[in-house]
């Protein structure tokens, strides 16, 4: 893309950086940037707008001196429709039981395939570029940093349980969207709903006695991630309307939850105790019984 803007940006440590210089290509599409003070710590990053889509390279370090080289920014042309987008891969991690409320956090990542040789968008906020279904029961729903904007995801339908995405989805490697939700307390049985064909859906539950049904379901086994036990599953190529139920373990009676109960049944033999004794009293000289 010969005359196309590129924009160098710089990004720190914590995240925080903007661009810093920019640049038209040359006749082959080429650019060539040149870094005054040059930050180790930091990542660098090339841009540029097509169709007013923003498309971005990958982010490299640059050590002072030396050049890093980076693989060229593909851009596309654009269309609002097209073949489906497909979830190439889904994976759902459902934590423990919230201590103080018993609500369990779930956070899922999507992989999505743009099978078109065009960027997909949007013209209006009726039709998504993609959407999905969560559980019905789901609460709090909150998008997640990806490569989607979560200022691009939203939450919608009849029931508030479909997630809709109006930002681009350029073809190429998939594309990773994420959002996280809570299920309420006294869920103990859910379906994880696939409402259309899922290349792979992958399972990590820290219940790790936890029931997973589904069609030619494989047990991974235990996997610690960050000092803490997942059961990992995996169920490879499913339908749409397949059938993924989750069931959690019945609550078992900890120490703490029996003291209330232990407390109660000390005072009744207290008072059973102090009846009995009442009964057994010597009758003083002078007393009469009634």
């Amino acid at each position: 893309m010969p005359g196309g803007w590129v924009v160098l940006h710089h990004v720190g440590m914590e995240g925080k950086g903007g661009p810093i210089d920019s640049m038209r290509t040359a006749g082959d599409g080429s650019y060539r940037f040149v870094i005054a003070r040059v930050d180790t710590g930091a990542m660098y990053v090339a841009s540029s707008w097509y169709h007013g889509i923003a498309y971005f390279s990958e982010p490299v370090p640059v050590s002072g001196g030396r050049s890093a080289e980076l693989q060229p920014i593909m851009v596309y042309d654009t269309a609002s429709s097209g073949p489906a987008i497909r979830v190439q891969r889904r994976l759902v991690t459902i934590a423990r039981r919230d201590k103080n409320d018993g609500t369990r956090p779930v956070l899922e990542l999507l992989a999505l395939e743009n099978p078109s040789p065009v960027t997909r968008i949007t013209n209006d906020t009726i039709h998504p570029t993609w959407n999905g279904v969560i559980p019905e029961v789901a609460l709090q729903f909150q998008a997640g940093q990806g490569d989607i904007s979560a200022e691009a995801v939203f939450l919608r339908g009849p029931k508030a349980d479909t997630v809709a995405v109006f930002g681009p989805i350029p073809p190429g490697d998939a594309k990773q969207l994420s959002y996280s939700y809570v299920l309420p307390a006294n869920v103990q049985e859910f379906s994880i709903p696939i409402d259309q064909p899922t290349g792979e859906l992958d399972l990590l539950l820290e219940d790790t006695t936890t029931k997973v049904t589904a069609p030619n379901v494989q047990s991974d086994g235990i996997q610690s991630i960050e000092q803490r036990r997942f059961a990992s599953f995996r169920i490879p190529s499913l339908p749409a309307q397949a059938s993924v139920i989750i069931a959690f373990p019945r609550n078992r009676l900890s120490a703490q939850a029996l003291i209330p109960y232990a407390v109660g049944v000390l005072a009744l033999a207290l008072v059973a105790g102090l009846v009995l004794a009442l009964k057994k009293r010597p009758v003083a000289a002078g007393e009469t019984e009634s």
